[in-house]
């Protein structure tokens, strides 16, 4: 998908510009590290995932795929978590579609091999996250750090903390 991203980018900025490629990997490989003193910090987002993990579920991190592998991975690391800890992260490269589009849920489980029904959908933005449920996923909102830009009702949404996300990860 790599291809289709830098396409975009030069029909959009012209082809000339692709040799700034190089460039925006070294961006990403050091000076992008320094935003990780802006971002939270929860020991139990990872609590979580290994949680799932520890009851023989199948992680995936569904992060917008707007940013490089190397960013993906790195803000992986600044979780408390390995890149490893995920059977599957979407990256720029990775994956032809972006969040709120139904068809990227879709694509995800298709390349886990699995039905929509089958997934649990864990986000913490009700616009971007939470369409997940219109393919069939099951979700769950994270309360933490919660994104509710249109203010939509969440009632309808299981929800809660990490803390209740481990809870309810173990009814499954």
């Amino acid at each position: 998908m790599q291809a289709s991203f830098w396409k975009k980018f030069a029909g959009i900025y012209g082809e000339k510009k692709l040799a700034d490629k190089p460039l925006f990997d070294e961006f990403y490989e050091k000076d992008f590290q320094a935003a990780k003193g802006f971002c939270g910090f929860n020991p139990n987002a990872a609590i979580a995932v290994h949680t799932a993990k520890e009851m023989g579920m199948r992680v995936a991190l569904a992060t917008n795929p707007i940013f490089p592998a190397v960013a993906t991975e790195s803000r992986i690391r600044w979780a408390g978590l390995e890149p490893e800890d995920f059977e599957l992260y979407t990256t720029y490269e990775s994956i032809g579609f972006c969040k709120p589009n139904p068809a990227y849920y879709l694509e995800i489980a298709a390349r886990l091999g699995v039905e929509p029904e089958q997934c649990l959908m864990v986000g913490n933005d009700v616009t971007e996250d939470m369409v997940a449920e219109s393919i069939g996923m099951r979700v769950f909102l994270l309360t933490d750090c919660l994104i509710n830009k249109e203010r939509k009702n969440i009632a309808e949404y299981p929800r809660g903390s990490f803390a209740q996300l481990i809870q309810f990860i173990d009814t499954l």
